[in-house]
């Protein structure tokens, strides 16, 4: 799949750049639409995988948010009390505002900051392997930022199985962590997870699918 190398205008340097850095670049020229297309089939197949929409009200977070679009969608259910959009580029989460002035989005640094309040739908679409150590902000999602009951399901386009993502670092200039889909269902497990599953949603002749990984907090 080709849709990061697409977005990809500048020059690899000699040290990895930041994740967030790339990503305010791409909100200032206006491709953080072109990340929503691109995502929304893997998106919306991760709501089904996660029980949305739902019967019983829940408050949700969308971890990397970018420019709130899965929050908005989230937003539409009547059953969400609540819904909070959290990146790390500023650039996005003013977009995200310029959008939607009434929904709440917060630029946050992660894996540090934590919520003061859990919630009982986490979703994230491309966020994991961006950490250095994405095992631990499995805990962390686990123990501090979900409810009891709740469930997280998060989707990445970037792992071991799929071969055409293993040059985006370079291509990119930042960091990713390259895991199995046996690796992330370890570290799924090891994190607490319970009822854990990986599919692959999206997929195509040329692209392997969204690895989507679900785990609820028992």
């Amino acid at each position: 799949m080709d849709i990061f190398l697409e977005w990809v205008g500048s020059t690899v340097s000699m040290s990895r750049r930041e994740a967030t850095e790339v990503f305010s670049e791409w909100a200032e020229k206006g491709k953080d639409k072109g990340m929503e297309n691109g995502h929304a089939a893997s998106v919306h197949a991760m709501l089904e995988l996660g029980g949305i929409p739902r019967s019983d009200n829940y408050s949700a977070v969308d971890i990397g948010c970018g420019n709130g679009w899965v929050c908005r969608l989230l937003a539409q259910d009547e059953s969400c009390t609540r819904v909070l959009g959290v990146d790390g580029s500023e650039a996005m989460i003013s977009k995200a505002r310029q959008i939607d002035s009434n929904g709440e989005y917060k630029v946050t640094k992660l894996p540090e900051w934590m919520p003061s309040e859990k919630f009982d739908f986490i979703h994230s679409m491309e966020f994991l392997y961006y950490l250095h150590d994405p095992q631990s902000m499995l805990k962390q999602l686990h123990e501090n930022w979900l409810n009891s009951g709740g469930m997280l399901v998060a989707g990445i386009d970037h792992y071991r199985e799929n071969d055409d993502s293993h040059d985006w670092p370079d291509a990119l200039n930042v960091h990713m962590t390259t895991l199995s889909i046996d690796e992330w269902k370890a570290a799924m497990i090891e994190a607490g997870f319970i009822d854990v599953e990986m599919h692959q949603v999206a997929a195509s002749e040329s692209f392997l699918g969204t690895l989507v990984m679900c785990g609820k907090k028992n």
